[in-house]
């Protein structure tokens, strides 16, 4: 279909989401960065309204306030917070005890798990960092150089094939029609 496509092996696609929001965000001309999904970690990568996230289902649009409100704590805390209350849709429990009242409430007074006082986790400190590991996006991947390659140029002529392939003729018209709407109308970079 045209479509920029980052296939790995090493990283998960939340990590690709990361990646890419952080290299887009770095470049001038783009003027705002949306990750449209609900995820929970995916949080991390709000920075202030220049990198936000969107929830489709609830159309709520998550800026750094946001972040703050929902979650009690800054973006660059969720993965500190999720290590703490845990995330079921990535499989890690937390910390027993710990709910998000209080996972907010200690890392708003002592910053990272890692600059928590021993006592306030006790031999529960490793499990901690180790779901802090799980949560926490990497956001160095080398899926681009800039955001014009992503730009959507329309179907190419190998998209016709696969859409026979498949029985689905009409996705090559609805894909056509899209890309001459695309091209007349606004720039992407320029939109939500």
């Amino acid at each position: 279909m045209g479509v920029a496509v980052w296939p790995m092996i090493e990283l998960e696609a939340d990590d690709a989401l990361a990646s890419a929001a952080a290299i887009a965000s770095n470049d001038a001309a783009v003027d705002k960065v949306c990750i449209w999904t609900p995820d929970k970690d995916l949080a991390q990568c709000v920075r202030d309204d220049r990198v936000v996230q969107i929830d489709r289902k609830s159309k709520k649009i998550l800026d750094a306030d946001g972040v703050r409100a929902k979650f009690g704590v800054d973006p660059a805390l969720i993965p500190d917070f999720l290590a703490l209350v845990g995330d079921t849709a990535d499989g890690y429990p937390g910390i027993a005890g710990i709910g998000p009242v209080t996972a907010a409430q200690l890392l708003n007074r002592h910053g990272a798990i890692e600059n928590f006082p021993p006592t306030v986790l006790g031999h529960r400190r490793e499990l901690a960092l180790l779901f802090k590991n799980l949560a926490t996006l990497r956001a160095d991947a080398p899926l681009f150089r800039d955001v014009d390659e992503l730009g959507w140029q329309g179907p190419t002529d190998a998209f016709a094939s696969f859409a026979v392939r498949i029985d689905a003729p009409r996705l090559v018209e609805r894909s056509t029609k899209a890309r001459d709407r695309f091209v007349s109308g606004a720039d992407v970079k320029g939109t939500e």
